[in-house]
């Protein structure tokens, strides 16, 4: 029973995590230069 809640717990924290890269994505900011674009090097940013 502890490991069914465990992996149900582990699922909705990387569910959380996927959906919140997609929303980002979707808002035009980059995953590796997290939309702050005076840090990033080499002209990632637009």
């Amino acid at each position: 029973m502890g490991t069914i809640i465990v992996g149900l717990v582990l699922v909705v924290i990387v569910g959380l995590a996927v959906r919140s890269m997609v929303k980002d994505k979707k808002a035009g900011k980059s995953i590796q230069c997290g939309g702050d674009c005076k840090h990033c090097g080499g002209g990632h940013c637009h």
